[in-house]
């Protein structure tokens, strides 16, 4: 599976931004699609995850009810729409897959190569 994030940029405070991770490989809808990022000077941290069918997601306490994971199976590609932005968000954004179908914990084996997003005040 190859997969290729897009949509970063750049946005002020409060704004919002859609994420799109399009992926290869006719394997798609039995991997759990994820997002994660990093911010300069910090560690990778996951931040959202959908399991292959859509019907279950978790997300980082630091996003609850601003950000929202999505998947479309028949496009092969994920979505983070991302809401209310705040400057503590700026990072470069990853998505992964990992083929557990419902398991976020399960090391992901795919990765994209990240997009920025910068959020200003």
């Amino acid at each position: 599976v190859q997969l290729q994030a897009s949509g970063g940029g750049l946005v002020q405070a409060g704004g919002s931004l859609r994420l799109s991770c399009a992926a290869s490989g006719r394997t798609f809808s039995t991997y759990v699609m994820a997002w994660f990022r990093q911010a300069p000077g910090k560690e990778r941290e996951f931040v959202a995850g959908i399991n292959y069918s859509g019907g279950r997601t978790k997300y980082a306490d630091s996003v609850k009810g601003r950000f929202t994971i999505s998947r479309d199976n028949t496009k092969n590609t994920a979505y983070l729409q991302m809401n209310s932005l705040k400057p503590e968000d700026t990072a470069v954004y990853y998505c992964a897959a990992n083929p557990s179908m419902n398991d976020y914990n399960r090391r992901y084996d795919y990765w994209g190569q990240g997009t920025l997003v910068t959020v200003s005040s």
